[in-house]
């Protein structure tokens, strides 16, 4: 991969002020984000800042995404996780370099929250050999060893055993690192996800099982698809803990990680995260979604968007004026078009690139 990685670093983290919490009996209907996290930190300039900075990114990429995809320069599939950019940016300001992430297909949002780099995430889905997968996995399949991203996959529910497994090997090395395994609610509802907690927690791996509960799976309520719609609660047959999060504002989703992370951390074994989130596009670009009311996601836009929660603050709180805010959208945007124009004039794979990754050859002579 020619392309260098992005760096990213977040602010210096305080320590946590909150005890760990104990799984959570609640009866809350799902996909409820008032009130699923009482207290909420605040943030000090710097990290909202660095928060606003990362999820905008990821917002504007996803809107080029899905504007390259209508004009046929993306095919196959293509998920956006606009609306979700709190969670997985929450979770990275908890997180500690070596700490691994695997996630499902919705997968765009993670890998720039990892500080891939731009170009080779757009080049891979406009399928150029400048791609993170040289162009040929798409949406779906990309990697990056050095950033400790272990793949968006395109089975569902089948990266939560691959995430255990990776958690299994920090286990087995001692090198205090955690696996982070994000899920959706549809995959929640998988057998291979209770394989892995009921392992994860007899061997007490170091994992945090993120599931991003964005209510409506490829297209059914979770109301209608699930008997426990807590999905905190998923584990309690296995004695995991879990607790519901407010997964639209950054600072209580950085609040949960820092208790998760440091309860998988220092050997007490996995935990599970509900984030209470919300996507606004379709399952995927080809999704219509005429299974929820237009009203309903405007209300979603209006009243808990995670970006525009964190520009009032800055504006609010801080006295950031808008022209710094422009001048942030304005770089951001930048570097979003920079990708977009590499991705679509960037060669396409050489046609030899059919006949490599296919298996691995032993060493000759």
């Amino acid at each position: 991969m020619a392309v260098a990685a992005r760096k990213s670093k977040a602010p210096a983290q305080p320590k946590a002020a909150a005890k760990p919490a104990k799984a959570r009996a609640g009866k809350e209907s799902a996909g409820k984000v008032e009130g699923a996290l009482s207290n909420t930190p605040t943030f000090s300039k710097d990290e909202d800042l660095h928060a606003y900075r990362e999820m905008l990114l990821i917002r504007r990429f996803e809107e080029k995404a899905g504007q390259m995809y209508g004009m046929g320069l993306i095919g196959g599939f293509c998920h956006l996780y606009i609306g979700q950019e709190a969670v997985v940016i929450g979770m990275q300001m908890a997180s500690k370099d070596g700490d691994q992430v695997i996630t499902g297909y919705r997968d765009h949002g993670h890998m720039l929250a990892c500080g891939m780099e731009l170009r080779g995430v757009m080049a891979e889905l406009t399928g150029r050999r400048g791609g993170y997968s040289r162009g040929k996995g798409g949406s779906m399949h990309m990697f990056s060893r050095e950033k400790n991203f272990y793949g968006g996959h395109g089975i569902v529910g089948g990266q939560v055993s691959l995430g255990t497994g990776l958690a299994f090997a920090d286990w087995y090395r001692g090198d205090n690192t955690v696996s982070m395994t994000y899920f959706g609610d549809g995959a929640a509802n998988q057998g291979q996800v209770y394989e892995s907690f009921n392992m994860a927690e007899l061997w007490k791996l170091p994992v945090v099982f993120v599931i991003e509960n964005n209510r409506y799976a490829m297209g059914t309520s979770v109301n209608r698809a699930s008997a426990q719609t807590d999905f905190s609660r998923r584990g309690v047959s296995f004695n995991i803990p879990g607790e519901q999060v407010d997964g639209m504002d950054v600072r209580a989703v950085r609040e949960a990680g820092l208790r998760a992370i440091e309860h998988a951390r220092s050997g007490k074994g996995p935990y599970i995260l509900e984030m209470q989130t919300y996507r606004y596009r379709g399952h995927s670009m080809s999704d219509p979604a005429k299974y929820r009311s237009k009203d309903e996601v405007q209300r979603m836009r209006e009243e808990h968007d995670p970006i525009e929660q964190v520009r009032a603050r800055l504006v609010r709180d801080f006295k950031v004026g808008e022209d710094e805010l422009k001048a942030i959208d304005a770089k951001v945007r930048e570097i979003v078009n920079d990708a977009a124009e590499f991705a679509t004039h960037d060669p396409e794979p050489d046609p030899s690139e059919l006949y490599t990754d296919i298996l691995l050859e032993a060493p000759r002579g």
